[in-house]
């Protein structure tokens, strides 16, 4: 898979822009501030039709513009197709070879991107909201349907926060609030089982990822955590049955919620743990086997993808490199190197190892433009 041509109109700070792209490595560089975190961005929101940098499309727009436009020809090994995605402060207009597509979730998995940015390293240090995201991310590309159950779960869980906080418990609140559970535990059970699925399938990528890095000297492990119950139940019960646990949980903590005024149980509590060695590497890893554990994770989103389209997807790395002391980089140039599509965004060319990236296109990013 790659992308041949991008072209933007009124995108953050980009008037107009048609750029043809090199099918290897694509090295934007320039000083901060001047659009090349910009235009990973609009690879991204291309792809999954959604920025990775706010929920809010109007700051995506060029402030003295009304809407703003991207568009890329891609190629992939069944054919190339163009894919337009239009952004206004209504909405977003989606079309595929000049065809509108009735729902986004159409439009989603025709261009597949993996990020790597430097916010990225914490996901073995972070929040877990940081840890929800790495899943639902790729998720999302690979099975466009899981983007729709996961924004309806959303607005399930905003409009029953909104009645936790307005309801009176004491007068015929129940009846009301077994609606909003119904819907959100059928929301929550669908994600629940993708996002299981997803680690399952990435445990035994990324650990064999960090044992090359490692040179087996470690074990990495990454786990599936619940909000209620266990990976394995998860897998291993019918929905039917997840389901009625999942209003139980909600009927037993409805006390708690509605004196706290938000909902205690369910994927948007979720979380991913990783052990290396058998302990907890959020608590007891080194800077050093937090990154390596971060960097394998990115690595392994790489196969897992290539394992369910069938092709490589785009690699953006958003000032990633320098980020990474040489052994790390050299292990993360060699992963894509010759057979990944890659963009990365850098102010100095120094400390990159060129030699390792001598097919490489160097773009000049300067105020929104790119001259190569």
């Amino acid at each position: 898979m790659r992308l041949k041509r991008l072209e933007l109109r009124a995108f953050r700070n980009y008037g107009e822009l048609a750029l043809d792209v090199g099918a290897g490595v694509n090295i934007l560089l320039g000083p901060n501030a001047q659009g090349k975190t910009n235009l990973l961005e609009a690879i991204h929101v291309l792809a999954l039709a959604r920025s990775h940098r706010t929920s809010n499309d109007r700051e995506l727009i060029a402030w003295d513009r009304d809407s703003a436009w991207v568009k890329g020809e891609v190629e992939r090994r069944h054919g190339g197709v163009t894919l337009e995605l239009e952004l206004t402060p209504r909405g977003k207009k989606a079309r595929v070879g000049g065809v509108e597509q009735r729902r986004l979730s159409d439009f989603v998995g025709r261009l597949n991107v993996v990020l790597f940015a430097p916010e990225d390293l914490d996901i073995v240090k972070g929040p877990p909201v940081v840890r929800r995201r790495f899943m639902d991310m790729e998720i999302g590309q690979t099975h466009p349907g899981y983007l729709h159950d996961l924004l309806q779960f959303h607005r399930v869980l905003e409009q029953r926060n909104r009645f936790l906080k307005t309801a009176d418990p004491g007068r015929s609140a129940s009846g009301e609030l077994d609606v909003w559970n119904e819907q959100l535990a059928l929301y929550g059970v669908r994600m629940m089982r993708r996002r299981e699925r997803f680690i399952r399938k990435i445990r035994p990528l990324a650990g064999e990822i960090h044992a090359g890095v490692t040179r087996s000297a470690e074990t990495l492990t990454v786990e599936y955590k619940p909000s209620f119950g266990t990976a394995e139940q998860v897998a291993g019960e019918d929905d039917s049955s997840l389901i009625e646990q999942f209003m139980l949980m909600l009927t037993q903590s409805k006390e708690q919620e509605f004196r706290r005024g938000v909902t205690l149980v369910g994927p948007h509590r979720d979380d991913v743990r990783l052990l290396i060695d058998g302990r907890d590497a959020q608590s007891y890893g080194s800077q050093g086997q937090q990154r390596t554990a971060a960097l394998s994770l990115k690595l392994a989103e790489l196969e897992l993808v290539r394992e369910e389209i069938g092709e490589y997807p785009l690699l953006l790395l958003d000032d990633v490199l320098s980020e990474l002391d040489p052994a790390r980089q050299a292990q993360l140039v060699e992963a894509f190197r010759s057979r990944v599509q890659t963009f990365i965004t850098t102010t100095s060319l120094d400390g990159l190892d060129l030699g390792r990236l001598e097919d490489a296109v160097v773009c000049q990013v300067r105020q929104g433009r790119i001259f190569t």
